[in-house]
């Protein structure tokens, strides 16, 4: 089974893996059914979707009916206004099946002019503060992309108390000093407020190289079982991260077996993967920074 650990000041024991729901977007009720049995019999009690994530909010609802509480529901808006992030959080509702989430998400909220809408008054933070207040919600938290997003996240902590923080967090990301920094002071800050740290794109391999047509997820994913598992136990080897699984179920099972027996690994093994893999950054604050 995989470890649990206090999912920062929720009070919630999270497994150190979290499912990322994006993965059952385009996908039938039978096949989602499937995984979700699967992450029971992993221990995963952790379920991370999007209101933008195709039908994955309603390819949940089936199975929350019966299994409510025995998940921790996250869910995450792209609205940053006050009335557009309450819509999206009603329908969200709807969508689940359920009448409150445990955290609502503000959706990679990087750009300084969404920021500002999103943060100043009538913006989407002061309609979830509020749907919080009336029981809808219970925490609130921010994500991103990018090689920005963890200045970004910096910036919105000294605005809110957010619950937690998702970024990506991987050892080619890391590479980048900049960057690197930048993740060592949120953390450091996050450790210190109990501000739960969520991390994504750990198996990334590089971009597609012909458009993300007919892919499962929008970047090419490690498949090698060995690499898989060394950039699982990279992330799980630091006791403050919890890793979000990719949007390609088809590799959830070694990433759940990964994380069942974490072992320590060194540099040497990562940058020999760089190499023999050909792993490149998603991002790198030009023209690969967005999405």
């Amino acid at each position: 089974m995989i470890d649990t650990h206090l999912f920062g000041r929720t009070g919630h024991a999270s497994s150190r893996v979290i499912f990322g729901a994006a993965a059952l977007g385009s996908m039938g009720q039978e096949k989602a059914d499937a995984i979700l049995t699967l992450l029971l019999q992993h221990g995963v009690n952790h379920l991370d979707t999007a209101a933008s994530y195709g039908d994955s909010e309603l390819r949940l609802a089936p199975w929350l009916v019966q299994h409510r509480k025995d998940f921790f529901l996250a869910t995450k808006t792209g609205e940053r206004t006050g009335d557009g992030a309450r819509a999206e959080l009603e329908r969200s509702l709807t969508r689940l099946g359920v009448d409150h989430v445990d955290l609502i998400q503000l959706h990679n909220l990087v750009e300084p002019d969404e920021w500002d809408v999103a943060h100043g008054p009538g913006g989407a933070i002061e309609a979830l503060a509020k749907a919080r207040d009336e029981g809808l919600v219970r925490h609130i938290g921010v994500t991103g992309h990018g090689l920005r997003i963890a200045g970004m996240h910096l910036r919105s902590l000294e605005r809110f108390p957010f619950d937690s923080v998702l970024l990506p967090y991987s050892y080619v990301l890391l590479q980048d000093a900049e960057y690197r920094a930048d993740v060592e002071a949120l953390t450091a800050l996050c450790a210190d407020r109990q501000v739960a740290v969520q991390t994504i794109k750990a198996i990334a391999r590089r971009r597609w190289d012909n458009g993300t047509a007919g892919h499962f997820s929008w970047y090419e994913p490690l498949t090698d079982a060995a690499a898989i598992t060394r950039a699982v136990h990279y992330i799980l080897g630091n006791q403050q991260l919890f890793l979000n699984t990719t949007s390609d179920a088809r590799l959830l099972p070694a990433v759940l077996a990964a994380a069942e027996a974490v072992t320590a690994v060194d540099d040497a093994q990562l940058d020999a993967d760089l190499t023999e893999f050909g792993v490149t950054p998603l991002f790198d604050r030009k023209e690969l920074e967005r999405i």
